[in-house]
């Protein structure tokens, strides 16, 4: 098949491109380059069936294809947070903008939705049926919101136009190329503590997380776009193992063996106390479970950001 990316240049992107070829499909990448980057897709630009188009999915896209992944958004806080306005612009119009492309090519399409739309969730762990507890005016309101809408937008295309749309709600993911400054606790913990410096936690580090590794992410993305038209979402897709920021911080530094101490700034605005999954839905419907565990995960993600500070490039 022909399959479009949006956001195909970014972390989680450019491991869904890599995939797509080599199962043997046709891939269109689409990014800004706002967080993607050229060097997520270095290896692939000689491959015969990858296409890279430069171009803010604000904008319409016209271009023939069977499917289209729509990953296209700024994931972390401090990148959108950085321009609170464009992050907005990025999830509602550019799902405008892909649904609209969708359904004048009869294409199934598939949203990249977050488990931020379920907030500071007063629910544990999070089942889809749970509506959220999200500030909608606070400095996260840009993304949780975005994205909350998109939704909206997905289902209501679903439901007037009968567009085949699919709709995955994704935890906390982590792996190679990651953004080294992206404020995120994996990479931020493994750079600091590959250089020995302080870690640093927000709040007490008692905050729970659930990290699910990028290969496991993609093969989920590839059952669900596989699923009958009928199973539409939004389903949970994330590792149900659950861990304290400091019990993280803690395994980094022993696998990476460094000297780094925990040190403890203040936890920022609408920052969720708990995130983890619920994914009997993901177990029952796309036969799927994490497979990697944690510090395998983690061993080789250290391995490239290691590659990356030998190389100067961090």
């Amino acid at each position: 098949m022909r399959y479009l990316v949006t956001g195909g240049a970014g972390f989680i992107g450019s491991h869904l491109c890599e995939r797509l070829l080599a199962d043997g499909h046709e891939v269109i990448c689409v990014d800004n380059y706002y967080t993607g980057s050229r060097q997520n897709i270095r290896h692939l630009l000689s491959h015969p069936d990858f296409e890279v188009l430069r171009h803010d999915v604000t904008f319409p896209l016209y271009v023939e294809v069977d499917r289209i992944f729509n990953l296209a958004c700024p994931a972390s806080p401090i990148h959108y947070q950085n321009d609170p306005v464009q992050t907005t612009k990025t999830s509602v119009h550019g799902a405008i903008n892909v649904l609209g492309l969708a359904k004048r090519i009869h294409a199934r399409i598939f949203q990249a939705s977050t488990s931020e739309v379920y907030g500071d969730p007063l629910v544990h762990p999070q089942t889809e049926d749970y509506w959220g507890n999200v500030n909608p005016i606070g400095l996260r309101a840009c993304y949780d919101e975005g994205k909350r809408c998109a939704e909206t937008l997905f289902f209501d295309y679903w439901r007037q136009h009968r567009l085949e749309v699919k709709v995955a709600r994704i935890f906390n993911t982590y792996g190679p190329r990651m953004h080294p400054n992206d404020g995120r606790v994996v990479s931020n913990f493994i750079v600091q503590a590959l250089k020995n410096q302080p870690i640093t936690i927000y709040g007490d580090g008692s905050q729970t997380r659930s990290f699910c590794y990028v290969d496991d992410m993609i093969e989920a993305f590839l059952r669900l776009m596989d699923t009958p038209a009928s199973i539409t979402g939004p389903i949970n897709l994330g590792n149900p193992s659950e861990y304290t920021i400091r019990e993280i911080a803690e395994i980094i530094i022993e696998e990476i063996g460094a000297s780094s101490e925990l040190t403890f700034q203040p936890l920022p605005s609408d920052d969720p106390k708990c995130r983890r999954p619920d994914i009997t839905q993901a177990e029952d419907v796309l036969d799927w479970h994490p497979t990697i565990p944690l510090r395998e995960g983690l061993q080789r993600t250290i391995a490239y950001f290691e590659a990356k500070l030998s190389k100067g490039t961090i």
